[in-house]
């Protein structure tokens, strides 16, 4: 006997962040910070990947949120965030460029050398 039938109107569930003390998150720029501190040291994922996982409109959003990141002061590692392309971006400065090559990650131009294999995605990895 078959199963109940789901309504093809149902949307998937959106993840939510919650803090250790069961409160929601405040705003989706600490939930994306929050994915991005979870990106292995020497993998990179993309704008877009993060975005799908937290149901954002767009990879836009998560590129704001990382554009003014103190990668230094604020313990998040922006420097693993790159375009769907696996290209830098953001980088006037070169610290993120350096900090990619200190993790091992090697880069052509302003490209990840290997990037679909050092791509983490946050939908499978969490």
């Amino acid at each position: 006997m078959p199963g109940p039938k789901k309504h093809p109107s149902v949307k998937k569930e959106r993840l939510i962040a919650v803090n250790p003390s069961g409160k929601r998150e405040s705003s989706s720029i600490d939930m994306i910070h929050d994915v991005v501190r979870q990106i292995p040291r020497g993998r990179v994922t993309s704008y877009g990947a993060i975005a799908k996982l937290l149901d954002l409109p767009n990879a836009r959003m998560v590129g704001h949120a990382m554009r003014f990141i103190d990668i230094a002061r604020d313990r998040i590692p922006a420097q693993r965030v790159v375009t769907a392309s696996g290209r830098l971006s953001h980088d006037s400065t070169g610290t993120r460029r350096q900090l990619l090559l200190k993790e091992g990650i090697q880069l052509k131009g302003d490209k990840i050398v290997d990037f679909p294999k050092l791509f983490w995605d946050p939908a499978k990895e969490l």
